[in-house]
């Protein structure tokens, strides 16, 4: 099992920035690829940055050049942050952790409103 826990959210202003958290825990010796992904309501959960064991990265095109993924593998912690922030951003952001055997695990998710 893999516990995922998210933090940093909050409420900004537009071409403001948040930096969210997510902590692992467990056996996350099991995990290949860790990522963001975010929903809006009434919207569909969508991909935002995912990073490999490697450090390889990828980001969907709404925000690159925006968001930054990193992973602090010492402290089993990876980070997103955010820049320029855009309303089009308010989202509830969870943590996602890929495993090939045993498939997905979530966050609770940390709520991120873009908002003057």
């Amino acid at each position: 099992q893999v516990q995922l826990v998210e933090s940093g959210g909050g409420l900004v202003q537009p071409g403001g920035s948040l930096r969210l958290s997510c902590a692992a825990s467990g056996s996350i010796e099991i995990i290949n690829v860790m990522g963001w992904y975010r929903q809006a309501p009434g919207k569909q959960r969508e991909m935002v940055a995912r990073i490999t064991t490697k450090g390889i990265s990828t980001y969907a095109d709404s925000v690159s050049g925006r968001f930054t993924i990193s992973r602090d593998t010492a402290k089993n912690t990876m980070y997103l942050q955010l820049n320029s922030l855009r309303p089009e951003d308010t989202a509830v952001y969870y943590c996602n952790g890929q495993s090939g055997l045993f498939g997905n695990y979530w966050g609770q998710g940390t709520q991120v409103t873009v908002s003057s």
